[in-house]
């Protein structure tokens, strides 16, 4: 199993420190999340059929035509690469690691292409894979190139895969309107954006063929009948929406100001930044001896990735962690 953010038992078993002196940085998902509601009273005792009202909500908030709800994007991760014979596919990289792991391991002929190559690369693959915005780097891709090269890709039988798992405050990115096309699979995420990734929760844009394809693999009952409640109202909520952009607009920036300020050149959205760090190790450890986890990314993509503090309290927390490593490590 690969290793991910979010891993806070075992940070506090590493350090000697309880859960709860822990700011948690390490996933970049945002830390004011949507208000659950209460739920239906049979919520936990009905078989989860599924909603119509939840497709329709995914379809309006990521202006897709159709969508299919998913355990997490990381369900449709796992299961795409069994849908297709064997392939050439390129992964762009550095990216969500989930995406290489699972070509590759079902039988496919995969390799791993830097970001200002792809187009490039387009020529020798079946299945062309990637994050926009990427995570952890933030590199994003135009949709005006991503059409074309979907275009290309399906006049031979082959896929484009969008990951938008961070897409909610960059909509102008998305692909998602297009995603009815043949060649075009788009992944968005409940998660990041609204916060809740406890629900399991995600949605895949294709044309209706594949995805009646990805639901007889997946089988039924995926996602619980509590998370598709909560989700629905989440995705129907503009006016929660709208004031989140803007918080989080306002925050990104913040967390760039910060980092800057302690001279760091970062690249991110607004949910996460991310920075080529010299001594990637020596900053985590740092930063998880005063109790702030933070996200190592030790090979393809050596750094640090950081998300938003939750409040005061946690953003004076960072500010003091990144003065001391900067007095210290210059």
């Amino acid at each position: 199993m690969l290793e991910h953010g979010g891993n806070l038992r075992a940070a506090s078993v590493r350090f000697n420190r309880p859960l709860a002196d822990w700011l948690d940085l390490s996933t970049g998902l945002n830390p004011t999340w949507y208000p659950a509601p209460q739920l239906a009273g049979n919520a936990w005792h009905r078989l989860p059929e599924t909603d119509p009202e939840l497709a329709r909500a995914a379809s309006a908030f990521y202006g897709a035509p159709h969508m299919l709800a998913v355990a997490g994007t990381q369900a449709a991760i796992q299961a795409l690469p069994q849908l297709r014979a064997p392939s050439r596919v390129v992964v762009a990289a550095p990216s969500y690691a989930e995406h290489a792991h699972h070509w590759a391991r079902h039988g496919h002929s995969m390799r791993e292409v830097a970001y200002d190559a792809l187009d490039a690369a387009l020529p020798d693959c079946d299945v062309l894979v990637l994050c926009n915005p990427n995570n952890p780097t933030g590199a994003t891709v135009a949709p005006e190139s991503l059409l074309a090269w979907a275009a290309q890709l399906e006049q031979r039988g082959g896929w484009l895969v969008v990951d938008e798992a961070f897409g909610d405050t960059a909509q102008h990115l998305s692909v998602a309107a297009h995603s009815d096309r043949p060649g075009l699979i788009v992944l968005r995420s409940v998660g990041k954006f609204f916060g809740l990734a406890g629900v399991r929760m995600g949605f895949v844009g294709a044309h209706l063929s594949l995805l009646s394809d990805l639901a007889d693999l997946l089988g039924p009952w995926t996602v619980s009948g509590p998370a598709q409640q909560v989700s629905a109202m989440a995705l129907a909520d503009r006016a929660w929406q709208q004031a989140m952009r803007i918080r989080l607009a306002g925050e990104g920036a913040r967390l760039r100001a910060l980092l800057a300020a302690n001279g760091i050149a970062s690249s991110g959205t607004d949910l996460f930044q991310w920075w080529p760090e010299a001594q990637p190790e020596a900053f985590w450890q740092h930063m998880a001896e005063r109790g702030i986890w933070v996200r190592l990314f030790p090979k393809a993509a050596r750094g640090i990735r950081l998300g938003l503090p939750l409040d005061d309290n946690g953003w004076r927390r960072l500010a003091l962690a990144l003065e001391e490593w900067n007095r210290g490590s210059r």
